[in-house]
């Protein structure tokens, strides 16, 4: 009778034990982004105070103010939407087109090219950075460059240098390969017969079902683009094209940092991706649990 008693207390105890290290890994993980959020509203004079104060007395918006009018804040804040908008439609379109190829048609060199796909995303982004900017700028007959890639800068100091080259990740190809997997192939059979055409197929049959794939792509590609910060320092010369992330470094400066405006900055910087995750949420979990189904 005790053994079987002590049951039910077991599991309480063992639920208990779970929701309180739980609640303390979300208390950690959610610290940084509080801490954020004070220094945004906290005077110069609170930002370092010993001890520090969780529930400042004084509140104070100077930050965010003093964030619009340090840098042109707006323009960098539409540059990032523009190339991140244009690297998610990119991604969306071309990385779905060929994981359908992959998925769903019949080629030689299928297994073997999505091989060489697979082994290039396990290379890091790092390594071929110097040779994309020397595509960039020698690519002929763009941006002054004569038929040999001569003579101007190319694609560099442009948005099509910073979307061109993720216009098609690995990932995506591979992300959307793998929900494509999990749709039945009679559709496909079906629509041949009645005389569609491959890209018909794709374009009327299939796409539409990937709706959930497409969410969680979309914010995935959207929050890497927007984030981007080495990439548009290298290719983007131009202060008027700046991005957002590029302007939160105008707050460092002579050794020192300006964490108020800085903090509020980086807060704004990080609406968009919030309140696109919000609004994609649901779609984005389902992406997730399907697009691993089948390998």
């Amino acid at each position: 009778m005790d053994a079987i008693g002590s049951t039910p207390t077991l599991r309480v105890a063992r639920k208990l034990v779970y929701y309180i290290l739980c609640t303390l890994i979300a208390v950690v993980m959610f610290l940084p982004f509080y801490w954020s959020v004070l220094t945004s509203i906290k005077p110069d004079s609170d930002i370092f105070s010993i001890p520090i104060k969780w529930f400042p007395t004084d509140i104070t918006f100077e930050h965010y103010i003093k964030a619009f009018t340090t840098v042109p804040f707006g323009l960098f804040f539409s540059n990032s939407l523009i190339l991140a908008a244009s690297g998610v439609l990119m991604n969306l379109f071309f990385g779905s087109l060929a994981g359908f190829a992959f998925a769903k048609l019949k080629f030689k060199l299928n297994q073997p090219l999505f091989r060489v796909l697979l082994a290039a995303m396990m290379i890091p982004g790092i390594v071929t950075m110097i040779p994309s900017v020397y595509v960039l700028k020698h690519l002929p007959l763009f941006g002054g460059n004569d038929l040999f890639g001569a003579g101007g800068n190319g694609l560099l100091n442009s948005f099509w240098g910073i979307i061109l080259p993720g216009a098609s990740g690995s990932f995506a190809v591979f992300f959307m390969r793998q929900f494509f997997l999990t749709l039945p192939s009679d559709m496909m059979e079906m629509a041949r017969i009645e005389g569609a055409g491959e890209f018909r197929i794709f374009w009327r049959i299939y796409l539409p079902l990937t709706k959930p794939a497409l969410a969680t792509l979309g914010i995935f590609t959207f929050q890497a683009g927007w984030n981007s910060f080495l990439w548009p320092m290298i290719v983007l010369n131009d202060p008027a094209k700046a991005t957002i992330q590029m302007g939160l470094q105008a707050f460092s400066y002579n050794y020192q940092t300006d964490y108020g405006p800085m903090m509020a900055g980086a807060l704004v910087a990080i609406l968009p991706i919030l309140v696109m995750f919000l609004l994609l949420q649901r779609y984005f979990i389902q992406g997730i649990a399907f697009s691993g189904i089948k390998g």
